[in-house]
């Protein structure tokens, strides 16, 4: 009993004795050596780059980081902490199928979900509702309330996507309906229905949120920003998406006069942005607490999303050390997130939009940016007793 007691006071004294150290950590002056050595490399061809310590919000080294650069899917940074700001994240998305009231007609109360899907497999393994499963539930419910006759059909509908209204019209006539359909309002929508016929409801939008930044969803980034440029009051349009996006920089006191916005993916070559921009506002966001859903749902190097394949042969030391979201066009290779370096944590942001075209060229540059990163990259890892200590610990005598 008293070799257990012993063993248990150790192992408290043990914990207890133990501090971070940091192993092979660089500190602010070593990681800008390594940054102006590689990023000179030809690979990432005169790229815009920043790095700041994330505590004491010191730039550690910055390259044409005042550059107007294509930021590609770094926008979807953007996009997210737009929708942090402006929508509650507990949001779900209903979607609903009802008899109308009047003759051959079927009613959908939508509500902009961007979570429809128009596969039916995607929508039951991911729990999106399903666009086939709308088109089947309007058929049926049209056929058993008119006696099976569908000729002379309208579907009214209101908070669908043009996108999901055109998908659900192939479905339909697929299905042997040939219908009219018609736009009305949510209470318009409402006054024409009369029976319930079926309704889905989405998950989450933290969820959806973050399934958007790992796996770089283009459709659900643009529909998510255009949500919520209308909870913010702006126009549900690029337009509306660009003023949401610069506001969010002037609301940091982050210079936003030279932010250009095309639309919320990342797609246009017309987007502009400045490593400066997006590196301040990574460190902002990181200091409070409401986007740790987005700093938490960003790509993990070597382990999820579209970093899940990055680091494993480039840069091994750094798996699990980098969350980073990715950006790619044509002639673009970006990278922008948070690497582990002992006790300290650096917001960095790579963007080498001007490289050769084609894939060998954007494999290249990304994978100077791993090696880069691996040089940064580091665990924080507990510092063991003195040998001293350690041979106190193992006695078996009382304490």
């Amino acid at each position: 009993m008293k070799k257990k007691v012993a063993a248990y006071s150790c192992l408290l004294l043990l914990l207890a004795t133990c501090t971070p150290i940091t192993a092979n950590a660089l500190d602010p002056n070593s990681v800008a050596t390594v940054f102006t050595k590689l990023t000179a490399s030809k690979e990432l061809a005169n790229p815009s780059v920043v790095v700041i310590d994330q505590e004491s919000g010191e730039v550690v080294f910055e390259k044409n980081s005042n550059s107007l650069r294509k930021p590609a899917s770094l926008q979807k940074i953007f996009t997210a902490v737009a929708a942090i700001e402006n929508l509650p994240m507990d949001t779900e998305f209903e979607t609903s199928v009802w008899v109308g009231n009047s003759a051959k007609s079927i009613v959908i109360q939508g509500s902009s979900d961007p979570w429809i899907s128009y596969r039916s497999t995607e929508a039951t393994k991911m729990r999106r509702t399903s666009m086939p499963k709308i088109s089947a539930a309007s058929i049926k419910a049209l056929k058993e309330s008119n006696k099976g006759s569908v000729r002379n059909s309208t579907i009214y509908y209101t908070g669908l996507y043009s996108r999901d209204v055109a998908n659900l019209r192939i479905l339909l006539r697929k299905g042997g309906v040939n219908a009219v359909m018609k736009r009305v309002t949510k209470q318009e929508a409402i006054d024409k229905s009369e029976s319930l016929v079926f309704e889905s409801r989405s998950p989450q939008l933290e969820e959806i949120l973050t399934f958007t930044l790992v796996w770089s969803d283009n459709v659900l980034a643009e529909r998510i920003a255009r949500l919520a440029a209308r909870a913010a009051g702006n126009t549900y349009d690029d337009a509306g998406v660009a003023a949401t996006f610069t506001s969010i920089l002037s609301n940091f006191d982050i210079d936003s006069s030279s932010l250009v916005v095309e639309d919320a993916s990342g797609l246009s070559k017309e987007n502009r942005v400045t490593a400066q921009q997006v590196g301040q506002l990574l460190v902002k966001i990181h200091k409070d607490e409401r986007y740790d859903s987005l700093i938490n749902g960003l790509p993990v190097g070597g382990i999820s999303g579209t970093l899940r394949h990055r680091f494993l042969k480039t840069a091994p030391n750094a798996i699990g050390l980098v969350k980073a979201k990715s950006g790619s066009l044509n002639g673009t290779a970006n990278l922008a997130g948070y690497v582990e370096s002992g006790d300290r944590e650096y917001a960095f942001v790579i963007i080498a939009d001007k490289i050769k075209r084609g894939n060998s060229a954007g494999d290249r540059a990304r994978a100077m940016m791993d090696k880069i990163l691996g040089k940064i990259a580091s665990p924080l890892l507990p510092q063991l007793p003195a040998e001293t200590e350690i041979e106190i610990l193992s006695s078996d005598k009382p304490l």
